[in-house]
C-alpha cells in the first residue's frame, strides 16, 4: 500500500501458516550415529541443518504469547454486564511491556476497565456456546459516545483490550506485507493461548490512530478493520449511505435483513459570544491615586480573567435507539432535527492558559527573585550617598548613647519620611525620572505608617502604641495561616509591604518602583530608630520565629526601639520588666508580682530615672575572667558579714514567702536584665559558633559559660538586692526543684523542715557554683547589657540597606503565596464549587512544606503559583458561565438552583447531561445562544452542507443551529455470517465525520466452525 495513499483500508488477513505445535525430535548428532552404518570415513566431517531452530517471526509470536500469560489474559473471559456511565465514571488502568521483532522494537499495552471479580456461579453458567465477553460489549447500548476514553473504546465498546503498537514514536509499520504479518501473528498468539481479548496493531503513522486487530472464541472470531480517508464522499455523508455500506460488508444471506440498530450524535459548536461581554474589566491603571487600581484598593490583590475563559461550547444532541426505517436521513431530507433529540448534552472547551490578574501579578513577582542588580545599580550608585553624611552618621551610631539631652519628637508627615531620598535621587536626575511619583509613593506610605498622618505627637504616641500589636489578634484559620507558610500575619506592617511592593512591580516601573520604595522604607525605618518612633503593624515581644525573616528583623528593630526610648525617657517600659521565672520555667518565683506596693514602685522609678548612658554610672563586666574568679572567691571567703552591710540596690518587691536562710531576712525579687530576642540567623550563628566549640573539656566549660550569660547576670542582680545571701537562696528562687526539703527530727524531738541542694547542684565545678562564686552584687541598671539594642538596631538596618531587590522578592515570596490563598478563598466563598475547596487544601499542605524551608526550590515555587493560577482560572469559568446562562438574573429560585447545578456541573465533568434536553431551562437558554450567535454576522467558514436541500430546511432549522461539527452513527446487528447456517453473531460499525476526516470502524464477526 502506498504511503501516501489516502485511503487506508485494512484487508482481511490472509491464512497465516501455523508453526507446528510440537518440535521434531533432533537427528542424531555424528558422535552417537553408529561407525559400523556409516560408509564414510570416520575422519571425515559431515553437517546436518537443524530445522527446528525457530525464526525470527516465531519468536515474535512466542513472545506474545508470554506476554499474554504473564498478564493471565488466558482462557474465557468473564465479567457482569456494563452498567451506563461506566466508562466515564470506572477506573481504566494499564500495564506496558516491551518485545521486538528481529531489531525492530514495540509496545505491547494492556488497557481495561477495573471492575469486582464476578461470582463463580456466573462462570459456571457460561455454556459453550457463550460469545466472548468483548463480543458481547460490540451490542451494549449503554455507553455509546463517552464523553472520555481511549478511542477504541468510544469505537467499539469494548472494556479490556491489548495494543501493539511501534516503541518509538517515530516508527510507523506501513507496508501492507508488514500489517498482514502483524495481524498473523496476533492471531496465531490468540489460538496458540486461547486468549478471548482483542488484540490490535497500530499501523500507519501514529497521528492518524489506524488499528487492525482480531478477537477470538470457541468457533468465532471478529476482524477490527478501519478506514481513513481526509475527503469524505459524498454518498457517506448521511444515514443511507451508511447503512448501505453495513449491509454489504455483512453480506448476509438472509431475506428479509435482521434489524439494524442505530444510535446517531450531532455535535453543534458554539464559538461566537459576541452578544455577551465577558464581565471581568481591564484594571484603570490611571486611577490609582485614588485610593483604588481598577477596583483594587492597596493592600488587596487584584483577581479575575482579562479575557473569557471559556472559548467555545459543544452542544451533542444524541438519539441513542433507533430501529431502520423510523427515520429518513438521506442526500435531499433529513428528520435529525436537534430540538427533537431525545438527550443533550454539553461540554465546555476552555481558553488555552486564559489572562488572570492574579496570576499575572504572583508570576511578575516570582520574575523578580532571579534579578540580579543590587538598589545601588538600579537607581544610581550615589542613591545611599550624599557627601558621605550617611557614613558619618553611622560611624557616630554609638555617640548617640552618651548623649543625655532630651530627643525632641517632631511633627511626622509624609514630606519628611521621604524628602531625604527625593533630594538624593534629585541630585542625579529629574524629579519626572523617579520611578515613583510623589502621589503614588505618598499614597504607599500613608498605607503603610498611618501614624504618618497624624500631625501631633501625642496622637502619634496612642496610634503607635495600638498599632504596635497590643490588640489580641483574630483566632481564626485564615489567620494563622502565616504559620504554615512562615509568612507573616495579614494586618502586619510585612504584609502589607509585600503587597504594595507587589503592585508597584505590577504597575509602577517593575524592578525600579520596587528598588524606590524599598530605599524609602529604609529611610523610614532608620528614621523612626533615630528618633524613637514605634514601627506600626508588629506584634509586641521578642521576634516571632514563625515568621519569614523579614519580618523577625522589622520586630528585633522595634525591640531595640522600645529599649532605647525607655532609657532616652528615664522610664522602663512595661515590656522591660522581666521576672526571671520566664526563662528558668518554675513559676514559683514570679507568683507575687501583683505584691507590688506604691513605694515600691517609687523606689523602682527612682532607681531607673538616675540610669543614663554615661560612662560613670554605666558599668562594663571585666574581661578578665581570672580577676573576676579571684574578686568572687575573695568575696566569698569573707562570708556574709561585710556582704551584709551592703547597701541593698535593684529591689523590685519582697517575694512575699521566702527569707533568706542565714540573715533570716525577707528574700526580695531583683530587678534583672530582659534575655535578647534573637532572630533565626542569629539563633543559627550562634549554634554554629557553640558547635565549632568541639567536644572537648575546655570546649565544653567555654560553651556553658557563654550559655550562662543571663544565669550571672541574674546572680549579681539578685546579689545586690539581697546582701548577705547565699547560692542555697538563689536557687530557691530561680529554681526550686533543685532545692529539696525534708522533715527531720532534731536533738530535741522537734520535727523541722532541713533543705539541700539537689545532686546536680553538687557536682564539683558546676557551673551554677562557679558563676555564683564569679558574680558580684551588681544591680541591673549597673552591669553589661545581655542586649545591646544599639548594635542590634544598626545591624538590622544595615540588613535591610544591602537587600537587593530578588532578596527582598524571596523573602515576601511566602506573603504573597499567603495572601493569593486568603483571596483564592474568598473568591471561592462566593461561588462554592466543592472542586475548587479540594484544590485550594492542597495548596495550603504544599505550600506548607515547601515554605517552611529558608530556600526552597524555584521548581516547587512555580508548582504553587501554577496551582493558584488553575483556581483562578476556573473560578474564572464559573463565573462566566454563570454570566451566560443568566444564573444570577433567572427569578424562579428552583430554576435557578439547578442552573447553578449545571454549571458547577459543567466545571467538574467532561460532559453534562441536560435536564428536559431542548426542552429544559438549561436547554432553552443553549437554544438561544445558537439562535442569537446565528444572527450576528461572523466570517464565512467551509460549511459541510449537503447539495440539493430545500428551502424549507435551510431557513428552519439551519438558521438557528450552525451546521453540524461532527456526525457520529453507529449501526449494531446480529446476524449470521458467512452462511445463513452460521451463528447469529454481534456486527458493528462506527462513522464519524468531522471537518478534517472520515473514519470507519468494523467490527465484523464470522462462525469458524460452519461456514
Amino acid at each position: 500500500m502506498a504511503a501516501d495513499s489516502e485511503v487506508s483500508v485494512c484487508p482481511a488477513p490472509p491464512p497465516a501458516p501455523c508453526p507446528p505445535a510440537v518440535p521434531l525430535p533432533p537427528p542424531l548428532s555424528p558422535l552417537t550415529a553408529c561407525p559400523a552404518l556409516s560408509p564414510q570415513p570416520e575422519s571425515e566431517v559431515f553437517e546436518i541443518t537443524d530445522f527446528t531452530t525457530a525464526s525470527e517471526w516465531e519468536r515474535f509470536i512466542s513472545k506474545i504469547e508470554e506476554v499474554l500469560n504473564d498478564w493471565k489474559l488466558i482462557g474465557v473471559s468473564s465479567g457482569k454486564p456494563l452498567e451506563k456511565g461506566i466508562f466515564t465514571t470506572g477506573t481504566w488502568e494499564e500495564k506496558s511491556d516491551e518485545i521486538s521483532f528481529a531489531d525492530f522494537k514495540f509496545s505491547v499495552t494492556h488497557h481495561y476497565l477495573v471492575q469486582e471479580p464476578s461470582d463463580k456461579d456466573g462462570k459456571e453458567e457460561l455454556g459453550e456456546d457463550a460469545l466472548p465477553l468483548p463480543m458481547q460489549d460490540l451490542l451494549c447500548m449503554n455507553n455509546d459516545f463517552p464523553p472520555r476514553a481511549h478511542c477504541l473504546v468510544r469505537w467499539y465498546g469494548l472494556r479490556e483490550f491489548v495494543v501493539i503498537a511501534p516503541a518509538a514514536n517515530n516508527d510507523a509499520v506501513i507496508s501492507e506485507s508488514k500489517c498482514n504479518l502483524l495481524l498473523s501473528s496476533i492471531s496465531i498468539a490468540l489460538g496458540n493461548t486461547g486468549c478471548q481479548v482483542p488484540l490490535f496493531v497500530q499501523i500507519h503513522h501514529k497521528w492518524r490512530r489506524m488499528y487492525v486487530g482480531e478477537c477470538q472464541g470457541p468457533g468465532v472470531r471478529t476482524d477490527f478493520e478501519m478506514v481513513h480517508l481526509r475527503k469524505v464522499p459524498g454518498q457517506y455523508t448521511h444515514l443511507s449511505g451508511l447503512l448501505d455500506i453495513f449491509k454489504t460488508k455483512i453480506g448476509c444471506p438472509l431475506t428479509p435483513l435482521p434489524p439494524v440498530s442505530m444510535a446517531i450524535r450531532l455535535t453543534f459548536v458554539l464559538q461566537d459570544w459576541q452578544q455577551y461581554f465577558w464581565p471581568q474589566q481591564p484594571p484603570d491603571i490611571d486611577a490609582l491615586v485614588g485610593g483604588e487600581v481598577g477596583g483594587l484598593e492597596f493592600g488587596k490583590l487584584p483577581f479575575g480573567a482579562c479575557e473569557d475563559p471559556i472559548s467555545e461550547l459543544h452542544l451533542a444532541t444524541t438519539w441513542p435507539h433507533l430501529a431502520e426505517g423510523i427515520i429518513v436521513d438521506n442526500d435531499v431530507y433529513s428528520d435529525l432535527d436537534p430540538l427533537q433529540a431525545p438527550q443533550w448534552s454539553v461540554r465546555v472547551r476552555k481558553a488555552d492558559n486564559p489572562q488572570c490578574l492574579l496570576g499575572d501579578f504572583l508570576t511578575e513577582f516570582f520574575k523578580l527573585c532571579r534579578r540580579k542588580e543590587s538598589t545601588d545599580e538600579i537607581l544610581g550608585r550615589s542613591a545611599f550617598d550624599e557627601e558621605g553624611k550617611e557614613v558619618a552618621d553611622i560611624t557616630h551610631a554609638l555617640s548617640k548613647l552618651t548623649e543625655p539631652a532630651p530627643v525632641p519628637i517632631p511633627k511626622l508627615s509624609v514630606t519628611n519620611m521621604v524628602h531625604s531620598a527625593k533630594k538624593k535621587i534629585r541630585k542625579h536626575r529629574g524629579v519626572d525620572e523617579s520611578p515613583l511619583n510623589n502621589e503614588v509613593l505618598n499614597t504607599i506610605l500613608l498605607f503603610l505608617f498611618p501614624d504618618a498622618a497624624d500631625k501631633l505627637g501625642d496622637v502619634f504616641e496612642n496610634r503607635a502604641s495600638t498599632s504596635a500589636g497590643n490588640n489580641p489578634p483574630p483566632e481564626n484559620e485564615d489567620y494563622n495561616l502565616f504559620s504554615q507558610f512562615k509568612s507573616a500575619p495579614s494586618d502586619s506592617l510585612t504584609y502589607k509591604l509585600a503587597l504594595c511592593l507587589c503592585m508597584i512591580n505590577f504597575y509602577h516601573g517593575g524592578v525600579k518602583g520596587v528598588a524606590h520604595l524599598w530605599q524609602e522604607f529604609v529611610l523610614e525605618m532608620r528614621y523612626r530608630w533615630e528618633n524613637n518612633y514605634l514601627i506600626p503593624g508588629l506584634a509586641n515581644g521578642a521576634p516571632d520565629l514563625r515568621c519569614c525573616l523579614l519580618h523577625q528583623k522589622l520586630q528585633m528593630l522595634n525591640c531595640c526601639i522600645e529599649r532605647k526610648k525607655a532609657r532616652d525617657e528615664g522610664k522602663r517600659g512595661s515590656m522591660s520588666d522581666r521576672s526571671p521565672g520566664g526563662a528558668s520555667g518554675d513559676g514559683a518565683k514570679g507568683g507575687d508580682h501583683s505584691g507590688e506596693n506604691p513605694d515600691k514602685e517609687k523606689e523602682f522609678g527612682k532607681s531607673w530615672e538616675s540610669w543614663s548612658d554615661s560612662e560613670e554610672e554605666f558599668f562594663e563586666c571585666l574581661s578578665d575572667t581570672e580577676d573576676l574568679k579571684g574578686n568572687g572567691q575573695e568575696n566569698g571567703k569573707k562570708g556574709g558579714k561585710e556582704s551584709v552591710n551592703l547597701k541593698p540596690e535593684g529591689r523590685l518587691h519582697p517575694h512575699g514567702k521566702l527569707m533568706l536562710l542565714h540573715p533570716g531576712e525577707p528574700l526580695y525579687v531583683p530587678i534583672t536584665q530582659e534575655p535578647a530576642p534573637m532572630t533565626e540567623d542569629l539563633l543559627e550563628e550562634q549554634s554554629e559558633v557553640l558547635a565549632k566549640l568541639g567536644t572537648s573539656a575546655e570546649g565544653a566549660h567555654l560553651r556553658a559559660r557563654m550559655q550562662s550569660a543571663c544565669l550571672l547576670s541574674d546572680m549579681e542582680s539578685f546579689k545586690a538586692a539581697n546582701p548577705g545571701c547565699c547560692l542555697e537562696d538563689f536557687v530557691r528562687w530561680y529554681s526550686p526543684r533543685d532545692y529539696i526539703e525534708e522533715e527531720v527530727i532534731d536533738e530535741k524531738g522537734n520535727k523541722v523542715i532541713r533543705g539541700e541542694l539537689s545532686a546536680r547542684m553538687k557536682i564539683p565545678s558546676n557551673m551554677w557554683v562557679e558563676a555564683w562564686e564569679t558574680a558580684k552584687p551588681v544591680p541591673a541598671r549597673r552591669q553589661k547589657r545581655l542586649f545591646d539594642d544599639t548594635r542590634e538596631a544598626e545591624k538590622v538596618l544595615h540588613y535591610l540597606a544591602v537587600q537587593k531587590p530578588a532578596d527582598l522578592a524571596r523573602h515576601l515570596l511566602p506573603c504573597i503565596i499567603h495572601a493569593a490563598v486568603l483571596k483564592v478563598k474568598e473568591e471561592e466563598a462566593v461561588e462554592d464549587i466543592s472542586s475548587v475547596k479540594k484544590i485550594i487544601k492542597q495548596i495550603i499542605s504544599h505550600s506548607s512544606k515547601v515554605l517552611r524551608f529558608p530556600s526552597p526550590e524555584d521548581k516547587k515555587l512555580e508548582e504553587i503559583i501554577a496551582q493558584i493560577m488553575s483556581v483562578e482560572a476556573i473560578i474564572a469559568r464559573a463565573r462566566s458561565l454563570k454570566a451566560k446562562f443568566g444564573v444570577e438574573k433567572c427569578e424562579n429560585e428552583e430554576e435557578k438552583e439547578d442552573l447553578q447545578r449545571f454549571v458547577n456541573s459543567l466545571l467538574e465533568q467532561p460532559e453534562v447531561s441536560v435536564v428536559g434536553a431542548g426542552r429544559g431551562p438549561a436547554g432553552s437558554i443553549i437554544h438561544k445562544l445558537f439562535v442569537n450567535a446565528q444572527r450576528v454576522p461572523a466570517p464565512l467558514e467551509e460549511e459541510l452542507r449537503r447539495s440539493g436541500c430545500p428551502e424549507e430546511r435551510r431557513q428552519g432549522v439551519q438558521s438557528e443551529f450552525p451546521p453540524p461539527a461532527g456526525r457520529e452513527v453507529i449501526l449494531r446487528a446480529s446476524v449470521p455470517r458467512p452462511a445463513p447456517y452460521s451463528k447469529a453473531l454481534p456486527q458493528r460499525m462506527y462513522s464519524v465525520l468531522t471537518r478534517e476526516d472520515f473514519r470507519l470502524a468494523g467490527a465484523f464477526s464470522a462462525d469458524t466452525t460452519f461456514f
